[in-house]
C-alpha cells in the first residue's frame, strides 16, 4: 500500500467526521488510529475504497471514545448511529483544515507539528523523530496544539499567509532522519494548490521545486555543503526546474507579485543559468528590490548584498553591506566573501572563522572553518591570486 496516497485523504476524512459533528481534536485522533490500523491491515489486502474504508474505520473509533467518555460521566451517548456522509466538499474541508492547523493563535512549531499530523497524516512518532525530540514532548506539543484551536469555527476564513509561512518552515528543515520534510512539504503545498487558486500558493511551490531540484548538488558525499557557484550543474533536476519554471510563470501572468513569486524568481535566474558566471545577477538584484518591497526584510538586504556584489563589484556589495546590522544571522560570512572578491584575504581570513563561531549548524561551520584555513594556507605560502 502507498502510504503517501494513504496519507493525502486524511484531510477530507478528518473534514467528513467534522461535519458529522465530531470536534476538530477528536476526529484529529480517531483519523490517527484509522490510519494507523490501515497501514498494517491493508499491507497485504487493500479495500477496493480506501477513503470510505478510513471514514468508516475513524467513525467507528470517534464513536467508541464518544460512548468510553460518556459513559466514565455517567451520561447517554448523544451519537448512537453513523448519519449518512451528507454534503461536504472534501477540498473545502481540506482547505479549512489547512487553515485550521496554521492558525494564528499557535507557535510556528505547534502549527507546524499540527499541520505535519492533521494534513499530512503523519504519526506523532514520524514528527518526533523528524524534530530529534522525545515522542512524548511532540505528543504534547500536538495535543496544546490542538487545545489551542478547539474553539476556532471549522469553516471559518483563513489566512493563506501563514498556511504558507508554516508549509516553508516544514520545507526548510529539509531531510531528518527517515522523513524528508522537503518532498512532504512539496505534496501538501502541491495539494493546497490544487484545491486554492492562489499567486502566491502557486509562487511558494515553484520556489520549493527550484530549490529542491539542487539537492543532489548541495553537499558532497561526506556531507560537505558545496557552494553555490561550486555546485555540479549536471546533478540539477531539470525536470523539477522546468515544472517550477512553468508554475511561475503563469503565477506572474496574474500581475499580483508576492514574496515567494519574486524569490521564485531569484531562484529560476539561478536555474536559468548553465554555469556561474552566466548569472544574470543584474536581473536578480531587481527582483531583490521588488521583493524589498513587498517584505522590507534585514536578511533580502543581506542576501542582496551579495547580489550586488556579483552585479557592480566586490566593492559595491560592501557597501550595501554597511548599511546592514553586524548582528544580523550570516553577515560575517557574507562580509568575508566580499572582502575576499575584493582581495582583502586577511580580513576574510578572520571574518570566515569569526562566522563559524556562530554558524548556526555543523555543516555550516565546517564549511566556513575550511574557507578561513584555505585563505591563511594562501597567506602562508604567498599565493593571493
Amino acid at each position: 500500500m502507498n502510504e503517501e496516497l494513504l496519507r493525502e485523504l486524511v484531510p477530507a476524512v478528518i473534514g467528513i467526521l467534522v461535519r458529522r459533528g465530531a470536534d476538530f481534536a477528536s476526529a484529529e485522533d480517531a483519523v490517527q488510529e484509522a490510519l494507523i490500523r490501515a497501514l498494517d491491515a491493508w499491507r497485504d489486502d487493500p479495500p477496493r475504497d480506501p477513503k470510505a474504508w478510513l471514514i468508516s474505520a475513524a467513525w467507528r473509533r470517534f464513536l467508541d471514545a464518544t460512548r468510553s467518555e460518556s459513559a466514565r460521566r455517567g451520561r447517554e451517548v448523544a451519537v448512537d448511529a453513523e448519519p449518512p456522509p451528507g454534503p461536504a466538499s472534501a477540498v473545502d474541508d481540506s482547505l479549512q483544515l489547512y487553515f485550521l492547523c496554521a492558525h494564528p493563535s499557535l507557535t510556528p512549531s505547534s502549527a507546524v507539528a499540527l499541520t505535519l499530523r492533521a494534513v499530512g497524516g503523519l504519526t506523532t512518532k514520524q514528527i518526533a523523530q523528524a524534530y530529534l525530540v522525545p515522542e512524548a514532548t511532540m505528543a504534547q506539543r500536538i495535543s496544546r496544539a490542538k487545545k489551542t484551536v478547539s474553539d476556532v469555527r471549522f469553516d471559518a476564513p483563513g489566512d493563506v499567509a501563514t498556511v504558507l509561512r508554516v508549509l516553508y518552515l516544514v520545507f526548510n528543515e529539509g531531510y531528518s532522519g527517515e522523513l524528508d520534510l522537503a518532498a512532504e512539504a512539496i505534496r501538501l503545498t502541491r495539494q493546497l494548490a490544487a484545491g486554492f487558486d492562489h499567486p502566491e500558493v502557486a509562487g511558494l511551490l515553484a520556489l520549493m521545486l527550484l530549490h529542491h531540484a539542487r539537492r543532489a548538488a548541495r553537499t558532497t558525499p561526506d556531507g560537505s555543503l558545496v557552494p553555490l557557484a561550486e555546485q555540479d550543474r549536471s546533478l540539477w533536476d531539470t525536470r523539477l526546474i522546468a515544472e517550477g519554471v512553468d508554475i511561475l510563470q503563469a503565477a506572474l501572468a496574474r500581475d499580483q507579485l508576492g514574496e515567494y513569486q519574486a524569490q521564485a524568481a531569484i531562484a529560476a535566474l539561478h536555474a536559468d543559468a548553465l554555469a556561474a558566471e552566466e548569472t544574470d545577477w543584474v536581473q536578480i538584484v531587481e527582483w531583490y528590490d521588488e521583493l524589498l518591497a513587498l517584505t522590507d526584510s534585514p536578511i533580502v538586504r543581506l542576501n542582496r548584498a551579495v547580489a550586488v556584489g556579483e552585479a557592480d563589484g566586490p566593492r559595491a556589495g560592501l557597501k550595501a553591506l554597511s548599511e546592514l546590522d553586524e548582528k544580523l544571522p550570516r553577515h560575517r560570512a557574507v562580509a568575508a566573501y566580499l572582502h575576499e572578491r575584493d582581495g582583502d584575504l586577511v580580513t576574510a581570513a578572520r571574518l570566515y572563522r569569526e562566522a563559524a563561531e556562530k554558524a548556526p549548524n555543523l555543516a555550516e561551520k565546517e564549511h566556513l572553518t575550511r574557507q578561513a584555513a584555505r585563505l591563511n594556507q594562501k597567506l602562508v605560502s604567498g599565493d593571493h591570486g
